[in-house]
């Protein structure tokens, strides 16, 4: 396969892009199209565990259609561990559109928060909302659907960033994050995705080719809330840890964001105070 995405350069690793991407929207929608209909008439979990892994299998497929045609390689078996897991945050970096393809791909039962666009979207809103995902329009309301899908025993998936990384490692992290993390008291995995390219990354024009082949690999590292509401750390993987540079990025930014959390109660607080009196 190396030697024939050699063979065919340019116009064969262009060609399989565009291919993936029309795959990636004509599924989109057709699962739209089925599941919108069918989704009145399921019971709320029933509906939420077909549409996750709907979207699972889904993903894996498009993954898997580029991979066997060369131009992308994958090293995520890191994520398999926690495919068992309840009642976890699962919280990666954000450095391209492809991030929630690949996290879900290997945790298929997972919910998400989503942009609130894509969650209205013909290509993939029908399968969202079907799968129960989050959508991220109010913050009261995403916080409190979180919680609850946290306490269920589900697992939920969040970029702290907010957004696509706009500067390497990570980028500072919302408020949301930290106050999600702290209502639930679940802990909190923190996944580095790391690749060879800025595809599909911030400001990258959708139709650019980029060198191939494209590669992810997906690393593990812990950070646990306790039950008095300080945080812990715990390593998973030996490769990856807080005083790696990644891992300073990230507790950068969960300090950053539980002073966020902590200046958004007070806020809270004080307009509750005010409404009352």
């Amino acid at each position: 396969m190396h030697a024939l995405l050699k063979l065919g350069g340019k116009f064969y690793q262009s060609a399989v892009l565009i291919l993936g991407f029309a795959y990636f929207g004509i599924v989109g929608l057709l699962y739209t199209l089925v599941s919108t209909p069918i989704q009145p008439f399921l019971p709320r979990k029933a509906g939420a565990w077909f549409g996750r892994n709907s979207i699972g299998w889904f993903f894996r497929s498009y993954l898997a259609i580029l991979q066997a045609s060369g131009i992308l390689r994958l090293e995520l078996e890191a994520l398999d561990a926690l495919r068992n897991e309840r009642g976890l945050i699962v919280a990666p970096n954000h450095p391209c559109l492809l991030d929630a393809v690949l996290v879900i791909s290997r945790l298929p039962d997972i919910t998400c928060i989503m942009k609130a666009e894509i969650w209205d979207s013909l290509v993939l809103g029908g399968g969202a909302r079907l799968a129960g995902y989050i959508r991220n329009d109010s913050a009261s309301k995403m916080i409190r659907h979180a919680t609850e899908e946290l306490h269920a025993g589900c697992q939920l998936l969040v970029f702290p960033e907010g957004t696509r990384t706009r500067r390497k490692p990570v980028s500072a992290f919302k408020g949301g994050f930290a106050l999600i993390a702290k209502k639930s008291g679940v802990p909190i995995q923190t996944v580095f995705i790391e690749t060879n390219s800025a595809f599909l990354g911030k400001g990258w024009p959708i139709l650019k080719r980029p060198p191939m082949p494209l590669t992810y690999q997906a690393r593990l590292d812990r950070i646990a809330w306790s039950k008095s509401g300080g945080m812990r750390t715990v390593a998973d993987d030996s490769r990856c840890n807080l005083f790696s540079s990644h891992g300073r990025a990230v507790r950068r930014g969960v300090c950053h964001c539980l002073a966020v959390a902590i200046s958004f109660s007070f806020v809270a607080f004080g307009s509750i105070c005010g409404a009352s009196s």
